[in-house]
């Protein structure tokens, strides 16, 4: 079985998020201002952005460096494809 790396340093911040969003569905139920909600959202994202860099550093750091520098040729070039997909999908959002 792999052994991946904890992201668990990243739940405080999930669990604030979630209730940001909660925040959102609240906002949208009241009626409130449109960019007021507008923001919010924003600020959710923003938040999601900076988890996504963090596990991505991580990824990069930890199972990427793995691979390029003990891993075998198979493995290395398994991990090359894997950060290239990755950039294609983050092209598409």
């Amino acid at each position: 079985m792999k052994k991946y790396p904890s992201h668990s340093g990243n739940l405080v911040s999930l669990r604030r998020i979630e209730g940001q969003v909660r925040g959102v569905q609240r906002m949208i139920e009241n009626g409130e201002y449109c960019v007021d909600i507008l923001i919010q959202i924003r600020a959710v994202i923003s938040a999601l952005a900076r988890i996504e860099d963090k596990i991505l550093e991580k990824h990069f750091q930890m199972c990427l460096n793995k691979a390029v520098h003990g891993g075998s040729e198979r493995e290395k070039n398994q991990k090359l494809a894997e950060i290239l997909q990755l950039i294609r999908q983050f092209r598409k959002l």
